[in-house]
């Protein structure tokens, strides 16, 4: 009986290897598809899954061809590449290895994420003035992804970790596949009719877009939107963004992240209580030495060495204010007030007197000084006034002979009639 003989994996794989890069076919390679999970290394290394609906083929493109490229790949983009397929003996797995890689669109998933994000975007949902504030110390925690995954662990470890006294509820929810939508909708109602947490983290680990649409959904993003709440969207990689993130309340690059902008870092309270209980132990250290000196002050003036000073002081201003209250006294007030009406009065009647004897006398002065001027004064010493039709003959050309004149004398008018007239030098 012939004995069998049995290859090691790596003989295997090696052979098949050899006949991938034996194959003519595989050489030289031109493929058309959209990238998935795409990865840019620190080395410059592009790592990606090139797929179409129904397949898809992991693809590396090292940093000497990837340097060419002119455009920034990303997850959704249609491509269309060059290159040779190989076997990756570590794993065992095909993939290939580009050469060169050009624009070809934008995928189907990639355009309708585009898409739905400008549609929300427009109806405000995304808008600062309804993210909800995230609680500083929650009490109860609802972590809606799945039960088995790595990022419920992690978001578990690091709450517990971090902040003990908070309590987390996990709300198993589907985060992937066709079903997802829907539970990740269920899930958010049911914590919102629960009212039992004061915050959610929602979310999963990284994946491709696929893995990740989900949370790309409408319908999700008006739940998340509706959710009285708030709403930790903790999806994926750092470089992941999905339509939850964007409506969310707030927006975590990784689950782990999430749980950490969920609740404080007990290190951080910590220190914060020990810092102010130092500050408070020296401003009462302070405050104590303050009121020591005070009371040494006080306990050395006069007021403790002689106290009967007190007494002597206030009874000064018990005979200042009763100086002032007799001086305020109606009565006393009263009779200042007639004193002083009286006093004005007086002053009244001497300004009227000195008022009024001043006017006398100046009226008799001018009475003088009429009387002096009085024509019947002059008549009474002899002269008298000559009137022709009652204007006052002054000179002998104002009469003729014949008219008949008035003479005016002091007791009555003399009629006479002009003999004649002749100028006399006097």
């Amino acid at each position: 009986m012939e004995e069998k003989q049995y290859l090691t994996v790596t003989a295997l794989t090696k052979y098949i290897k050899y006949k991938f890069d034996k194959d003519a076919h595989l050489k030289n390679v031109l493929l058309k598809g959209e990238i998935s999970n795409f990865k840019h290394h620190s080395r410059g290394h592009f790592y990606f899954t090139l797929k179409d609906k129904k397949a898809q083929i992991s693809a590396i493109m090292f940093a000497s061809s990837s340097k060419k490229v002119l455009f920034r790949p990303m997850d959704g983009m249609s491509v269309l590449i060059e290159g040779y397929i190989t076997v990756y003996e570590a794993n065992g797995g095909y993939q290939i290895y580009v050469k060169s890689m050009n624009e070809d669109g934008l995928g189907d998933l990639y355009l309708a994420y585009e898409q739905l994000k400008k549609k929300l975007s427009n109806e405000g949902i995304f808008d600062e003035r309804h993210k909800k504030v995230i609680p500083r110390f929650p009490k109860t925690i609802a972590v809606l992804t799945s039960p088995t995954g790595a990022a419920v662990r992690d978001i578990i470890n690091i709450v517990n970790r971090r902040y003990p006294l908070a309590k987390i509820i996990v709300y198993p929810t589907l985060v992937q596949g066709e079903f997802a939508k829907d539970s990740i909708i269920t899930q958010i109602k049911k914590v919102n009719m629960d009212n039992l947490c004061d915050v959610i983290i929602l979310g999963r680990g990284g994946g491709s877009i696929e893995d990740l649409w989900p949370f790309n959904e409408e319908l999700v993003a008006y739940e998340i939107f509706n959710s009285k709440v708030p709403i930790i969207s903790s999806v994926g990689h750092e470089t992941d963004f999905t339509i939850s993130d964007f409506v969310a309340d707030l927006r975590a690059p990784t689950p782990s992240g999430g749980a950490e902008l969920a609740v404080p870092n007990q290190d951080d309270l910590k220190a914060y209580l020990t810092s102010i209980n130092n500050q408070n132990r020296l401003a009462l250290s302070r405050l104590l030495k303050q009121k020591q000196n005070s009371l040494n002050n006080i306990s050395k003036s006069y007021i403790f060495r002689d106290p009967l000073r007190i007494t002597e002081q206030k009874s000064r201003n018990l005979d200042h204010l009763n100086q002032k209250l007799q001086l305020l006294h109606p009565g006393n007030l009263l009779r200042k007030s007639q004193q002083d009406i009286k006093l004005q009065t007086k002053r009244m009647q001497d300004y009227y007197l000195r008022i009024l004897n001043k006017k006398q006398n100046s009226y008799i002065l001018k009475l003088n000084k009429l009387e002096l001027l009085n024509p019947l004064s002059i008549m009474k010493k002899g002269y008298s006034v000559t009137k022709l039709n009652n204007k006052i003959v002054k000179n002998i050309t104002d009469v003729s002979s014949n008219d008949n004149i008035n003479i005016l004398v002091t007791d009555g008018v003399i009629t006479a009639r002009v003999i004649e007239t002749r100028k006399d030098d006097l």
